[in-house]
């Protein structure tokens, strides 16, 4: 490519970040329609941005839930150990947490948007704030995209670069517009769908909202085909949210299998109903004169005791010394299997990634370029691509807005 040749990029997330510093030898203007890059970037990972996930190319692709095949070139070309070499060798040092979940030392997601921004101006890129693009073209007689902007801007470009992000929380500036100016250029629309997102229970747990759980196990069976996942939780006002929750939403959503689906919980996982009994009649033999609501804060999360008393149906009032067998096996039971029904899905706005997106098999998987329009390119969520939890998204993003400016 010669220096005459001109990119826009419409989108300075984090996909777009990366393909403006890895172009070579172009004029490269990217259009953001915030006052400010990686918006979405500064509310990942709590704030702290987890960047990506220090495991091996199995792994990765093994936490991919849509479209795992189209990713393997993009991985085997920028994998998560050339995410951690990027940052590190731009002033950014990382560390690997449980799970291998990857951030910043600094614990600081602007770190990570810094080193991008950083890294697209060092190539040369133009970053252009509060350019909220409303329609793109190509001209059929010049070859040329054109790019108009709400504030009245227009912009000539001989590549094109969509990488706009998907519809999930759109006060970052996700609002699905990447889909529409690919659906307008001829490209086919996957339906989008919210994933990663909290699930709305249909019973009442007010009660426990606040309630953060650890080393559990959620599951899911429905139409013979059973969901699990293993780590964090947390109850919400309506619901359940975190990793594991989140992670179970996605395979839910992409199957379409969670309307009125039934939600487990095993409460302690690492236990079989057998050692939870010998655990419990442990407990009670050093309470055995406290009633059973005061003689389970060595087994629970004391906000979900009196909970869990009512939903194993049993009297908190008794006396521990005269609690039977059956009861104490009700008890194991619930926490073994604390079930509810599950009503809906959270609405994609409060998603952390978007399911659905520019059909993959109209894009080259070795190069995000479009095979339908020449020198146009897509890269990121606005792709038909999501993963679990654990910095895979990010990593997706990364991966194949770098793939897109090596290929151009």
């Amino acid at each position: 490519m010669n220096q005459s040749k001109r990119v826009i990029i419409l989108g300075a997330g984090a996909a777009g970040l990366m393909a403006a510093g890895s172009i070579k030898n172009a004029d490269i203007t990217v259009l953001e329609k915030n006052e400010k890059a990686g918006k979405k970037l500064y509310i990942t990972g709590k704030g702290r941005c987890n960047v990506t996930n220090d495991c091996d190319r199995e792994k990765l692709l093994t936490n991919i839930v849509t479209n795992p095949k189209f990713l393997q070139s993009a991985f085997s070309s920028f994998g998560p150990q050339d995410t951690m070499r990027f940052f590190e060798e731009r002033g950014v040092p990382l560390k690997t947490e449980r799970g291998l979940r990857v951030f910043p030392v600094s614990d600081k997601a602007s770190d990570i948007t810094n080193a991008l921004v950083k890294n697209a101006a060092q190539n040369g890129a133009k970053i252009l704030y509060g350019k909220e693009v409303v329609n793109v073209y190509k001209n059929s007689n010049t070859g040329l995209f054109c790019v108009s902007c709400l504030c009245g801007s227009e912009y000539i470009a001989d590549v094109l670069i969509i990488a706009t992000g998907g519809k999930s929380y759109p006060l970052t500036g996700s609002s699905g517009d990447g889909c529409k100016f690919a659906k307008s250029l001829g490209h086919s629309i996957q339906p989008i769908r919210p994933a990663l997102v909290p699930l709305i229970l249909g019973q009442q747990v007010k009660p426990l909202e606040g309630l953060s759980l650890i080393n559990v196990e959620v599951s899911v069976r429905q139409s013979k085909k059973e969901y699990k996942q293993f780590g964090e939780m947390i109850f919400t006002a309506d619901g359940v949210s975190g990793p594991c929750v989140l992670s179970l939403s996605s395979l839910l959503s992409r199957d379409g299998l969670y309307d009125e689906a039934v939600l487990k919980i095993d409460l302690k996982p690492a236990l079989i109903k057998e050692q939870l009994d010998a655990r419990i009649l442990r407990d009670f033999g050093v309470a055995k004169n406290k009633q059973l609501k005061n003689a389970l804060h060595e087994l629970l999360p004391k906000s979900l005791i009196s909970f869990m008393i009512e939903y194993a149906e049993l009297d908190g009032e008794k006396s521990v010394n005269s609690i039977t067998k059956a009861e104490r096996e009700k008890l194991v039971q619930a926490i073994k299997n604390f079930v509810f029904h599950i009503k809906a899905l959270g609405e994609i706005e409060k998603g952390i990634v978007t399911g659905g997106g520019v059909s993959v098999s109209e894009i080259n998987p070795k190069t995000m370029e479009s095979k339908i329009v020449s020198s146009l390119y897509v890269v990121g969520e606005v792709l038909d691509v999501d993963a679990l939890t654990g910095g895979f998204n990010i990593q997706i993003a990364l991966s194949t807005g770098w793939v897109a400016g090596q290929s151009i």
